[in-house]
């Protein structure tokens, strides 16, 4: 009896567009149009951005960054959980499943 409900119930549902996905991509996030090595880190978060200065003088370029390993990161002292948060998200932003936003998450 239940179970008649529960689909009865389905088929009162009204569906306006018949992908059903239109309210889930109605709004595109901002992302950032140029990404650096400041807009990435500080998209990471989690006190990652301390380190542009050395990054930046050291890497240099933003390309660069996305294939550095971990052991170039810890010759330039960052610690281990950052080298992990770093790593991380440059692998996720190679495929394309990533990106900074262009404004600051408000807390």
């Amino acid at each position: 009896m239940a179970w008649m409900q529960i689909l009865n119930s389905r088929r009162a549902i009204p569906i306006s567009n018949p992908y059903g996905f239109s309210r889930f991509f109605s709004k595109s996030s901002p992302f950032a149009v140029k990404v650096g090595i400041p807009e990435f880190l500080s998209g990471v978060g989690n006190g990652v951005e301390t380190h542009v200065a050395k990054l930046e003088s050291e890497i240099g370029d933003f390309q660069k960054l996305l294939v550095t390993r971990t052991f170039k990161l810890k010759k330039l002292g960052i610690p281990c959980k950052h080298r992990k948060l770093i790593l991380k998200y440059a692998h996720k932003y190679r495929l394309g499943l990533w990106r900074p936003r262009a404004e600051p998450m408000k807390a």
